[in-house]
This record gives C-alpha cells, structure tokens and sequence, in this order.
C-alpha cells in the first residue's frame, strides 16, 4: 500500500484528488487539463488508488474514478494535531464587552476635562 503523504506529494495527484472531490471522472476527462499523456494520468491515478485516496470503476471501455473520502482521515488527523484549538465564543463575547466598554470610557474622558478645567 502507498502512503497517503507519498501520494500527495505529486502537485499532478493533489490536483486529481481536487477534481475527484467535485465529483467522479473518467480518465479521458482528468487527462484533458494536463500536459501529459493519458498513460501517465493512469499511472498517477493508480497511486491515489493504491493510497486509499481513489476508487476506480471500469464502464465498458471507460474507466471512472472516484475520491474515497477516508482516505485522507491521516491528512485530517495530522492537521488537527497542528492547528491550535479553537477560540471559545465566550472569549470572544467578552473580548466585545471590553472593547466597547473602553470605547464608551474614552467618549466620557472629554467631558470630564472640561468639568474640571
């Protein structure tokens, strides 16, 4: 079995797992929008596949591929591990209080200096 990192690592592989996640497509079809032969858009598209990235279905002559979805779960745990976590609303609800409440202190500090001056 490939490793899901190894096939990726192809800028050909990652644009053919972009095109298969809008939708299945026959390898005439993914082989149009590239500069290289049919056969290497096979070869490339039997790596996704032996990656668990891509699922292939043989219509009479045609060959359609699809984009296996759990095939990228490693993809997904790895960046899960390396984004932070996210921001509570609550912070986010307090950070509000605080603005505003600073705003509304600096609209009254000009009418105070003039009560004492």
């Amino acid at each position: 079995m490939v490793d899901v990192f190894a096939a990726l690592a192809d800028p050909v592989r990652r644009d053919l797992v972009g095109r298969l996640a809008a939708g299945p497509a026959r390898v005439v079809d993914l082989a149009a929008v590239h500069p290289i032969s049919r056969p290497a858009i096979s070869r490339h598209l039997r790596v996704l596949t032996e990656a668990g990235l891509a699922d292939a279905e043989d219509r009479g002559r045609e060959r359609h591929y699809r984009l296996r979805p759990a095939g990228l779960a490693p993809v997904h745990d790895l960046l899960a591990t390396l984004a932070p976590p996210p921001i509570p609303a609550t912070a986010l609800d307090a950070l509000d209080i605080e603005v505003r409440r600073t705003v509304r202190d600096h609209r009254k500090e000009p009418d105070e200096k003039e009560q004492t001056g």
